[in-house]
């Protein structure tokens, strides 16, 4: 693999390499890396298993000392691939109270900001529908 991002690049065992393609990998593919589950209600009513993670999302922490605590997504950074949950902080020894980051995988989100319509138009409402009644169209029906 050369030093830069390669976009021809596949796969490696190493995690080395792993870790050189998500740290040189430009924003635009970064903010893939920042996906987070659904919550069950929202993954039958979009049909998707995970989404990327936006200022203004509810969130449930899954993993580690705040488990169970839930807030707003205050802040998301994409280039270290980490978000800022309103109201969590951690405190030092001293008595300070830090920002505390998650990595998106470790929230669910459960509240979706749809104020940007762009958001979820990936999603074809056709393919909502198929998932609620079970049968999937052939090409030829569709035609």
């Amino acid at each position: 693999m050369k030093s830069e991002f390669n976009k021809s690049w596949n796969a490696s065992k190493q995690p080395r390499k792993q870790v050189k393609f998500r740290a040189n990998a430009p924003n635009h593919i970064k903010r893939t890396f920042m996906g987070a589950t659904l919550d069950k209600p929202l993954r039958e009513k979009y049909g998707r298993r995970n989404i990327e993670v936006r200022k203004g999302d509810e969130v449930k922490i899954m993993r580690g000392k705040f488990k169970g605590k839930q807030g707003k997504v205050g802040e998301v950074d994409v280039k270290y691939c980490r978000i800022q949950v309103d109201g969590i902080q951690r405190v030092k020894a001293g008595g300070e109270k830090l920002i505390t980051w998650f990595h998106p995988s470790k929230v669910k989100i459960i509240i979706l900001n749809d104020k940007d319509a762009k958001r979820l138009k990936g999603i074809k409402k056709a393919e909502v529908e198929e998932k609620k009644t079970g049968t999937k169209k052939t090409t030829e029906e569709k035609k």
